[in-house]
């Protein structure tokens, strides 16, 4: 053998050592389901949609499924049938199916009757019948079947809990095979009510006349709703779009018993689900699909629960607590709490700490505004204090400036007393006299007017004033102290008035601090060289008042300490002169610095805003 052909054996055993050894590969199984009428159909899809699920999600192989519609509510001739049983059989002639799920009773029956033809040896799974609808009949081996209960009496006994005064039961069905099975249990199940309350059946009548019917229903009376494929004139319909008519054309609550009008107009009731049938048949289709066979031929399943909808709820006035318990509430509209709950709890929490800060920084700025009010009150007390001081300074050149017209009062009194002696007084040098003494009363009374200006206790009072009174005044206030200082006073005073809004006694308390500490400081100067000059001027929007001296300057080291409190130059001096002046020009929105003038002296200058309503009367 030549060693191409050894190698081309070789090759082919190990590929087919390899093929043995790799698993076969899952094969389809095929599921016919057959319904007895069009799948769209709101009850059918949900069991069509839960049976499918179920099929797919508990099968380790592939699923096909192929799904058939007899459509019998608008096809129900023989003729039909027979055509339906041919078409299907030579449709599936070649296609194996593994397992026929018949839903509901009518397909039911037709796959009775020609499931052998059309799927020779096929197991059938049936759905969707109920012990009454299934009867006496015998299940052959290979059929299995999925029972559901229907109940319409705990729906009927549930509405009349929920309307007690109820007194007529209205039961609308319709006229098709499925709606007359449907609404011939019913009947059954509510003649034991019928001595309660007296119960109406419409079922004849054309479904625009049976709403008519509806829309005129008396309070006392309530509807419950089967089921509706075709109404009295054979028309057919779609019971999930006609329960939505019948509930928004009532007059009364309407009640029903599937769980797929739940959300379309109902009030509720006890609902079987078909969902729930769809699941159960899956279940024994996939038992039958492996192989195994199930423990029963039936299983019966109950479904039902009792559910309502809020909204209905709501446009009927019914409470949620005459529930009974274990009730659902579909379709809750939720408040605006329930919605944003997490939402509001934080911004109301952001706003209670808004609050809260918001709380203490009142109660910060109340504190403020009180220690405000208490400095105020203790720096005027204290600006008091350094008038006083201030006036104990003056006290020399204040009383040589009383003594000055007391003295010439005396004079002219005394002059007065001699010419009165004489036989024939001169009355027109006593006028004069009289006019003397009366000027220098005045004067002495103007001395004292404002030594007391300068020392009563008075609040702190913004009024009009012009800056420029006020330096005429304090210049002539000092003028004792400087003669008797030996300093000349030289004031250069703006010819246009100089309006500012301030407090007359604090302001001109600055200008004698700032004119006596000049003094003071020129005390080692020259007599001939001791000037204090006073100067005002406008500059913008603002007054500006400089009085400088010819002492011996502030040290540059001292220059941004000198308005601090307790800081003074002085042997016996307090210290709170200059820090006083400042904290009475800033509480009137000015500015006050010092600053050493170019050939010797300190000047100390004031700025103060112009005020728009102009100088007034003090």
């Amino acid at each position: 053998m030549k060693p191409r052909a050894v190698l081309l054996i070789a090759c082919t055993g190990i590929a087919m050592w390899i093929a043995g050894c790799l698993p076969v590969s899952a094969a389809t199984r095929n599921i016919l389901l057959l319904f007895d009428e069009r799948v769209e159909l709101p009850g059918l899809s949900l069991l069509d949609a839960e049976l499918v699920r179920t099929l797919r999600s508990n099968s380790t192989e592939p699923i096909e499924v192929y799904r058939e519609a007899m459509d019998l509510s608008r096809f129900s001739s023989n003729s039909y049938k027979t055509f339906l049983r041919d078409f299907l059989r030579a449709k599936y002639a070649d296609k194996k199916i593994d397992v026929a799920v018949a839903v509901m009773a009518p397909a039911f029956d037709f796959l009775l009757a020609y499931g052998d033809l059309i799927f020779p040896g096929t197991p059938i799974v049936f759905c969707g019948l109920d012990r009454k609808q299934l009867g006496t009949r015998t299940l052959p081996p290979n059929v299995y079947g999925v029972l559901i209960k229907r109940e319409f009496a705990p729906t009927l006994e549930l509405a009349l809990h929920l309307h007690p005064k109820t007194e007529n039961v209205v039961v609308v069905s319709g006229t098709s095979e499925f709606d007359t099975e449907l609404l011939a249990e019913a009947q059954r199940e509510f003649r034991p009510y019928e001595n309660r309350v007296s119960v109406t059946y419409l079922s004849e009548l054309p479904l625009e006349q049976l709403l008519a019917t509806l829309s005129r229903l008396r309070p006392r009376d309530i509807v419950l709703f089967t089921t509706l494929f075709q109404d009295g004139s054979g028309q057919p319909f779609v019971p999930h779009d006609v329960v939505e008519q019948i509930s928004s054309m009532a007059s009364v609550p309407v009640y029903g018993f599937l769980d797929q009008y739940l959300g379309r107009g109902i009030v509720g009731g006890s609902l079987y689900s078909s969902g729930a049938v769809g699941a159960e048949t899956a279940k024994t289709a996939l038992l039958l699909l492996t192989g195994v066979t199930p423990p029963q031929k039936l299983v019966e399943v109950f479904s039902n629960k009792i559910a309502f909808d809020w909204r209905q709820m709501q446009r009927w006035g019914i409470s949620e607590y005459s529930l009974a318990p274990g009730s659902e509430i579909d379709f809750r509209e939720l408040t605006v709490w329930q919605q944003y709950r997490w939402q509001i709890a934080f911004i109301l929490a952001i706003v209670l700490a808004q609050g809260a800060l918001i709380a203490v920084l009142l109660r910060e700025h109340r504190r403020r505004q009180l220690a405000e009010v208490q400095s105020r009150q203790r720096m005027t007390e204290l600006a008091r204090v350094v008038r006083f001081s201030t006036a104990g300074e003056l006290t020399a050149s204040i009383a040589h400036e009383i003594n000055q017209p007391l003295g010439a009062i005396l004079a002219n009194a005394e002059t007065a007393v001699e010419i009165l002696k004489s036989q024939s007084p001169d009355v027109a040098e006593l006028k004069d006299i009289v006019n003397d003494i009366l000027q220098d009363d005045r004067r002495a009374s103007e001395v004292i007017r404002r030594m007391r200006s300068l020392l009563k206790k008075a609040p702190f009072e913004l009024k009009n004033i012009d800056l420029n009174d006020l330096v005429r005044e304090s210049v002539e206030f000092l003028s004792m102290l400087a003669i008797g200082r030996k300093v000349e006073l030289v004031s250069v005073i703006k010819a246009d008035a100089l309006p500012i809004l301030g407090d007359r006694i604090q302001l001109q308390q600055v200008i004698l601090n700032l004119v006596v500490n000049g003094i003071d400081a020129m005390r080692g100067t020259p007599s001939g060289n001791r000037i204090i000059s006073i100067r005002t001027s406008r500059v913008e929007e603002f007054a500006e008042l400089s009085v400088s001296d010819r002492g011996p300057g502030i040290p540059e080291d001292r220059l941004k300490v000198i308005f601090e409190p307790f800081y003074t130059s002085k042997a016996g001096g307090m210290g709170m002169g200059l820090s006083i002046a400042r904290t009475i020009i800033e509480a009137h929105n000015g500015l006050i610095w010092a600053k050493n003038r170019d050939h010797g002296g300190a000047s100390f200058r004031i700025k103060l805003p112009i005020s728009d309503s102009g100088a007034g009367p003090s």
